[in-house]
C-alpha cells in the first residue's frame, strides 16, 4: 500500500495540479468560441489526376483539408498506381506520410530507398529533398501532411529517373 506521504512526494506537482490542467482543457477562450466547426463531407471535393510536371505514372489526389486562417496544415490522400511516384521535392516546414494502404517506397537524397506499408508514418524535415510512391508491383496510399509557410507548403524539383527508382 503506498502512503499518501510517498504518493505526493513521488508524483510532485504533477499530480497537485492535474485537477487545473483539466479545467484549462475544458475551458475555451472566447476566440475558440466564435470559429465554427467545419465538416468536410467525403465527395464534397473532386478527385484530381496527379500533375504530370510532379508525378511519374497514375497518381490520384484527393484533397482533405486545406491551411486556412486558423490552421496552416494541410493533408491529401495519394493514391499511388504500381510504379507511379512523385518528382523530388521538399517542403518549408516538412512533411509527415501516414500509409493508409499498400506498399510504397521513400527516398531522401542521398540516404537508401525505404519501402513502407499500411500503418507506417513517416517524417521529412523541412528543406529535405526526397520522394514517395508505389511499389513496382503493388499500389499505394498515404496521407500526406504539410504546413504552409507564407502560403507555399511545395517546392517540386526535377522528375525521379528510372534507374533512381530501382536501385
Amino acid at each position: 500500500m503506498i502512503h499518501r506521504r510517498t504518493f505526493l512526494k513521488t508524483t510532485g506537482a504533477a499530480a497537485l495540479a492535474f485537477p487545473a490542467i483539466l479545467r484549462a482543457q475544458t475551458t475555451s477562450s472566447p476566440q475558440t468560441q466564435k470559429l465554427p466547426m467545419e465538416i468536410k463531407r467525403i465527395g464534397s471535393q473532386p478527385s484530381i489526376k496527379g500533375p504530370a510536371d510532379w508525378f511519374t505514372g497514375t497518381v490520384r489526389i484527393d484533397p482533405l483539408f486545406d491551411p486556412n486562417v486558423s490552421a496552416r496544415a494541410g493533408a491529401a490522400s495519394v493514391t499511388f498506381e504500381p510504379g507511379a511516384r512523385t518528382a523530388w521535392h521538399t517542403h518549408p516546414l516538412g512533411q509527415r506520410l501516414i500509409v493508409t494502404g499498400g506498399c510504397g517506397r521513400v527516398q531522401i537524397e542521398g540516404g537508401p530507398i525505404e519501402e513502407i506499408r499500411l500503418g507506417d508514418v513517416v517524417w521529412f524535415p523541412p528543406g529535405v529533398r526526397h520522394w514517395h510512391g508505389a511499389a513496382p508491383t503493388t499500389a499505394m496510399t498515404h496521407i500526406a501532411i504539410q504546413e504552409a509557410l507564407d502560403g507555399k507548403v511545395v517546392d517540386w524539383k526535377e522528375k525521379v529517373t528510372n534507374d533512381q527508382y530501382r536501385r
